[in-house]
């Protein structure tokens, strides 16, 4: 069986696969928001902002629904 891969003291939990504990997916959970885990992004491949094909970003207009 597989060891938690946060402390790799504990077999994985069924119920927090694959982790041991709740703590241990929470854990996880604070590495990749405070962005200790990223996944990697090649050069050349668009960002959000170029969007496809280097076209520029599309984004839709945004209407105010305040009244004046």
């Amino acid at each position: 069986m597989a060891t938690c891969p946060i402390c790799q003291k504990h077999p994985a939990d069924a119920k927090y696969k694959p982790f041991c504990s709740r703590r241990c997916a929470d854990v996880d959970l604070g590495r990749w928001f405070s962005g200790t885990y990223a996944i990697p992004v090649r050069d050349d491949e668009p960002t959000d902002d170029e969007g496809v094909a280097g076209q520029g970003a599309q984004t839709p207009s945004r209407r105010s629904f305040e009244e004046d």
